[in-house]
Formats: C-alpha cells, structure tokens, sequence
C-alpha cells in the first residue's frame, strides 16, 4: 500500500487501532512517546521490575495484559517507534524526537492520535511546594518505579482516579493518610441510576471505597481544600467541611480533578473544536467513527473525550475501520454497529460520573489572589483578575498580558484555571472565554539535537 498511516499514542486506543488496521494488512507506523506501550492506565515497568500485573494494575490485569501481549504480536507486522515524542504536527508531516535527543520526521497521508489525558488541574495554595503531585503522577510513581510519592500521603480532587489511586496506594503498603473528596455524597447517590448501566464499574468504585474504610483509611466527603503548608517540603494539608477547618499532618499529596484531554495535536493540525459541556473543555469535533474536520486525520481515545480505557479501545478500533473504509478496504459492519452501541453505554456512564464528581464551580471565585496559577511564569490568580479588569477576557489576550499559560507547558496544566478564573472575574460562561491555541514545541525540547534521517 503506498498510503502512510501512522498512528500517535501506544495505549489502549492505539493498540487497538494498529490491530485493526494490521488484521486488513495495513503495516502501521506507531509513535509513542513511553518506553513500552499501554498508555498511562496500562503503564509498564521498567523490563527488570519485578512485581506481577495482579499487583500493578488490581482488577483491571486481564486487560493490562490483552494491551501488552497484543502489541508484542503486533511488532513484526508495524513500525514502532517507542520513547518519541511527537512534538509538532502541520501540512503531512510530524516533528519528532526520540530519546531525548534525535529529531527528525515523519510523513503521513492518514493520522490516527491517541494522545490520552492528564490531569485536570485546579491549583491550590501552597501547590508549588516539593511533595505536592498530580494523582496521575502519584500513580506513574507507583506502576513505573514501585515506590510511593511519601510516607504520610494525602490523596485529595474528585473523579474516580481518586479512589483508584488510594486504594492502590494503601494496597502496596503505603500509609494514606486520607482521601479529600471535593466531592458531596448526595451526588453520588443521586448519580447512582447512571453509574449502574456499568455495574462492574459501579462495583469496583464501590469496593475500592469500602476496602478503604474497613482498613481505616479517613475517607471526607464534601471537603474545600484551602492549601498545603511547608517550607522545604509539605508538612500539612488543609481543608474545610461542613463549616469547620481541618489540618493533618502529611509529606506528599497527590491531587486533581478528573481528567482532560490531551489536544494539543488535532489543533495544530488545523482541527476545528467544539465546547464540550460533559467535558467542561473544548474538544476536537469529529464524526462517529472518528473522522476529524481535517481530511485524512482520524482521532481515538481520551484524547478527543473522556471515556476511559475500554472506551479508548472501542474508539481506537473504530478510527482504524474508518481509515479502511476511506482506504477502499472492507470492514465489518456488525461489529461496528457492536461498537457504537457500547459507547453509547458508555457515554450514558460518563454522564453519571461527572454527576458523582461534580466540577467545582466554585473554585475560582474562592482562588486567593497570591495564588501562583501558572507556575511556569509565576503568574498569580490576582494577575489574571487584573488583566481581566484591564478588558482582556478572551484567553488569548490574557495570556499575551500576562503570560499566564506562555511557559514550558503551553497551558497544558494552567489552561483550565486560567479560563475558569477570566470567566468568573468577566462573568461569561468558560466557553465565551475561548482556548489556549497550541504552539510547537508541544513539550519542551534540548537545545543540543541530533537531525535524524
């Protein structure tokens, strides 16, 4: 076949679509930027770690080891490029560097991306100490170096990664010393009818709270986190519930809220978005199978929306029957219509998640003004505000005011703060705020490269 696919991201999505793709003899080009495929949720260790999928990945090892086992019988029939990151994207081609140091480039005629999610995060006072992580970070830690983030860990956000990550913490031998959900417990019941179109879900996210609470593990329910005290290193968390404050001593919190998705990509690519009200995010548009607003660039996974891993491995292998079909190649309907079914299902769950961990609106009119929101710049949330009153309320200008989001991670972990304080402080709706555009380099790059062919 003359045409290049390449596909973007080595986790569920983009196993799945290299396996579709591969079972109608399409040979692939799979580009990831971990060292060993499965993504964020099915992360591999290290070759030499010694601990067995059962204790990494709990409930969840069955399809940790369906990822792995697939791409390793996928190798012979794809180019894989693993420990790559692709870093710029325009007119055909992808900039990338592997290992750190060797650029080079890669063209396409069809693109699949599988970019995956990050956290979703809302700063609090404090955040930029040492010993304050992401819970997708305290979660790497775990998985990819089998060691805990501290030795007195507070585990605090929303979102069912919350409790994911603190029974796993808990289960490995680290002292949790308690999981802060932002979250109220009415609206989780009243999510409730929702949740249980997944029972098996629903019934893990019971299991892991409950195995929490039996070992005594403080689990608080409705809490504001106010910060986190220190001065070389946390020593103190934070918070209010039900009218009264709260301190507990701790070395490390992990926090976040939920998850968003990683675009950054499709936008360079010249994608058209739209404002996702589920999401709370403006996310790639695209059509049931995929299909971007781009001719020739397909999107699958949590990167194009949030709905977790089997619904990235639906959507992964749904992207790769529409390259077939635009391809002229067959597909299997029946399957097809099998897919968009679940998802369906899946969707309707994903709507009674964010009913359980709710978005705390609130967030941005409680935000102190010393704040630091965009570590990178140092920009405060009172900075933000100023630019605001200034007249700058499209995110943009802001950020060309401020700077708030023009640093090493382009937005990536101060994009949602930003929007959501312009749009408390100019009182428009966080879509009238608009989106960080994205700018090469994705993530930041060495001066010193290596042009590779």
């Amino acid at each position: 076949m003359s045409e290049r696919i390449v596909i973007v991201g080595a986790g569920p999505a983009g196993v799945r679509a290299a396996q579709a793709l591969v079972a109608q003899g399409v040979r692939p080009l799979l580009i990831d930027e971990g060292g060993r495929g499965g993504g964020q949720i099915y992360r591999q260790p290290p070759a030499n770690f010694t601990r067995s999928a059962d204790t990494l990945y709990g409930f969840e090892a069955s399809k940790a080891r369906s990822i792995h086992h697939t791409l390793e019988s996928l190798r012979p029939h794809l180019d894989y490029q693993p420990d790559t990151l692709v870093w710029n994207g325009e007119h055909g081609v992808l900039d990338t560097l592997r290992q750190g140091s060797l650029a080079g480039r890669q063209r396409f005629d069809r693109l699949i991306i599988a970019s995956g999610a990050t956290d979703r995060v809302l700063p609090i006072p404090g955040w930029t100490l040492p010993g304050v992580y992401t819970l997708g970070a305290a979660q790497v830690a775990l998985k990819f170096q089998g060691c805990a983030i501290g030795d007195a860990v507070v585990l605090a956000g929303s979102g069912p990664l919350l409790y994911l990550v603190a029974y796993q913490y808990a289960k490995a031998g680290a002292t949790v010393a308690a999981v802060l959900d932002t979250s109220p417990f009415q609206a989780q019941v009243k999510a409730a009818p929702r949740l249980l179109t997944q029972p098996i879900t629903f019934a893990k996210g019971l299991y892991y709270r409950a195995w929490l609470m039996a070992r005594q593990v403080p689990v608080h329910q409705g809490v504001t986190l106010l910060g986190v005290e220190g001065t070389e290193r946390v020593t103190h968390v934070r918070w209010a519930m039900q009218g009264q404050r709260h301190e507990l001593a701790c070395n490390a919190i992990g926090f976040s809220h939920a998850l968003r998705s990683e675009t950054q990509l499709a936008d360079l690519l010249g994608c058209s978005f739209a404002w996702s009200p589920l999401n709370r995010a403006w996310l790639p548009t695209r059509d049931e199978l995929g299909r971007a607003s781009v001719s020739g660039v397909y999107l699958a996974g949590d990167g194009a929306g949030i709905l977790g891993a089997d619904g990235a491995e639906i959507t992964g292998e749904l992207a790769a029957m529409a390259v077939l079909e635009d391809l002229g190649l067959p597909v299997d309907g029946k399957r097809r219509s099998h897919h968009l079914a679940a998802l369906a299902r899946l969707q309707r769950f994903r709507i009674g998640l964010e009913t359980a961990f709710p978005f705390p609106t609130d967030w941005a009119a409680q935000a102190p003004d010393h704040l630091v929101v965009c570590r990178c710049e140092q920009v405060t949330a009172g900075e933000v505000r100023a630019a605001v009153r200034a007249g700058h309320w499209e995110v943009n200008r802001v950020k060309a005011t401020c700077r708030a989001g023009m640093g090493r991670c382009q937005g990536r972990v101060c994009g949602v703060a930003t929007v959501e304080l312009i749009a408390c402080e100019s009182g428009r709706p966080p879509e009238q705020v608009g989106r960080l555009r994205a700018q090469a380099p994705l993530k930041p790059l060495p001066f010193d490269l290596e042009i590779g062919p």
